[in-house]
Order: C-alpha cells, then structure tokens, then sequence
C-alpha cells in the first residue's frame, strides 16, 4: 500500500495525530505526560510550528498545527524521535513507540479549523465508558480533564505558554471573555453531537474543507498538469510580500489609491483578486484580509473569493488579466516595474 502525499506549504493547518505500537500505551504517568509536553514545546520553537491545541489520550495523541515555514515533516520527525527516545530511556525499553508514521490532515482552516479543535477537545469523553452519561456529567469530565488545551480556551490563568490560542478565537468573537465564553457554548453544544466527525471527509486524499478548497489544493500541488513555470513563481511571490506591501503594488497596477481597492462596501472584481491574492500569497488568514479591507467578516472575503473563482473558469479573459497580474507583481518584487 502506497503512503499518502504529505501536502506541505508555508501558512498550511494540520490535524496531526500518532497511535501506539500495537495499541499500547504511550504514557504510563504524569511525568511521561510532562516529557511529552516538553519535547513538544522544544520541537514547536525549533521549527517554527504554532499550536493550537492538543489531546493526551493513554495510547494516541491529537495536535492541531499551522506551520508557517512549511515544514510539518521535520518538525514531526525531531518531536516523534525526541519523546520516543525519552520514553525508552526511562522505561529501560528500545524499538518503536508508535504505530507506523503520523497520520495528518491537510484543514480548510476557514471552514473546519473551529470544528476539528472541537473535535480534539472532546476526546476524552468519547470513550465507551462515557456513552450512557449525562451531558453534564462530560461537562464536569472535560473541565477536569488536564492532559488538553481546553482549560485555557476557558481561562486565561490555565494556559500554556505554547500554545496559540488567539487563532482559532478569533473565528469565534476573539480573545476575549466574551470569545472564550462563545467556545464554551460550542464545545457543551458538540458534547450532544454524537455523530460529527469533521475528519471523515478528508479520508483518502487527507484534505479536509469545501470543495473549491480540496480543488484548489489538487490543483497546485496535486495535478500533473501543473505548469513547471507557474509553481516557483507563485513560490516565489508567496516568500516576497507582506501585506502592506502587497496592497500598495497591487494598487497601482491597477490605477487605483489604496483607499479605494480597501473601502468597505466595494464589491468590485479588483477588490476580490486582492483579497485571493492575499489569501494565496501572504501567510494570512480571512479575518486578517477582512480587517485589512475596511473591517469586514471573514465569511464576506469567503464569498468574495469563492464568487472570483467561479468567474476565474468561466471568463478567459478575466483569467488572463488575473495571471498578468500575477506576474507584474513578480516583476515588481525583483525591481524591474
């Protein structure tokens, strides 16, 4: 059997999970639990790697990830290496601790990154002993449970200092009291959702999202037809601008002031190829794009870019306009505009 492609890009989210070697145990005690955190923390500022959250279960792990650098397979390899040996060490053992190679999925961070942090979350209550108890019986589970990031989604004085947890707030109202007590509602709502499985439908190719995302993925980094020109241009883009920047490059090819591509209430065809262009080419996520283009929601930039695809395949012309312009704002970042 063939092993899965690992789809690896700057700015990418990842659920990431490892099992145990036959099912067994990778933690025997709080201090096995604590190695593992520390391994964690290291590996996370050695790769530049941000986490979201994160499940201790007795025999397998969850992580939900972003890597801004693109490197999930280094930082994985340095984590998984670095426990299992301590692991061994102290348990006067040798051999492999995990069952074959980290299981990733590839996320639609807009549309499941909320969804799948929920989902890792409440783990510890999906377990077969758990099933017939009452929902406020896995409430007071949950909030006892230490071996997550929960806790510090709920309050501030339980964080861990590796751990982002802004990211995915921020989808839910913000870091703030009232994001925090938004999170909560969603978590307690998805206790009574026995059937939600965010990941079941990235089974196969490992990318789970909306379908223009999982198209938008063959297509850059699955498709065989792919242009060998277009790839390390794109690349290239991807690694030269800052938003700012961007914007104002953007702007002027297209003889417009700034104010006027980012006014609020525009919804022009030029103000949709900048927020993609954004989105592509710029590490960051709909809610940054939204406050960048006159405080907008970040589902508003969603519909704006997935309308702009659709016109993308079905005007020709508008999609040459699109690649010119990709390509004079290569041309600026090498200082020949």
């Amino acid at each position: 059997m063939t092993r899965s492609l690992r789809i690896q890009y700057p700015g990418a989210y990842y659920h990431v999970t490892c099992r145990g070697n036959e099912k067994k145990v990778i933690f025997t005690d709080a201090q096995d639990k604590k190695t593992f955190l520390e391994k964690l923390s290291l590996s996370l500022e050695i790769y530049n790697v941000s986490l979201l959250a994160y499940v201790c279960m007795p025999n397998h792990f969850h992580l939900l990830a972003t890597t801004p650098d693109g490197n999930l397979s280094e930082f994985m390899r340095h984590f998984n290496i670095s426990y299992t040996s301590a692991f061994n060490r102290r348990h006067s053992r040798v051999g492999h601790l995990y069952q074959g190679r980290y299981k990733s999925f590839l996320i639609d961070s807009d549309n499941y990154l909320l969804r799948v942090s929920r989902y890792i979350h409440l783990n510890p209550i999906r377990i077969e002993s758990y099933a017939e108890k009452s929902i406020d019986d896995k409430i007071g589970i949950l909030l006892k449970y230490k071996d997550s990031s929960l806790s510090g989604y709920f309050s501030v004085g339980k964080r861990k200092d590796f751990v982002n947890y802004n990211i995915v707030l921020k989808y839910i109202g913000g870091d703030n009291r009232s994001g925090r007590q938004e999170y909560r509602k969603f978590i307690e709502l998805g206790i009574d959702q026995k059937t939600e499985k965010p990941l079941e439908s990235g089974k196969g190719l490992g990318i789970v999202g909306e379908a223009d995302f999982v198209q938008s993925i063959k297509e850059k980094f699955l498709s065989m037809e792919a242009s060998e020109r277009e790839q390390p241009a794109l690349r290239e883009l991807r690694k030269i601008f800052e938003p700012d920047e961007l914007i104002n490059n953007f702007a002027y090819l297209i003889s417009k002031s700034r104010g006027d591509v980012c006014q609020r209430g525009k919804r022009s065809v030029e103000r949709s190829m900048l927020m993609e262009l954004l989105y592509r080419f710029c590490r960051i996520t709909q809610p940054e794009i939204g406050r960048l283009l006159g405080g907008i929601d970040y589902s508003s930039v969603s519909q704006a870019r997935k309308r702009l695809r659709i016109k993308l395949e079905n005007d020709s012309q508008l999609k040459k306009n699109f690649d010119k312009l990709i390509d004079q704002l290569i041309q600026m970042s090498r200082g020949k505009i």
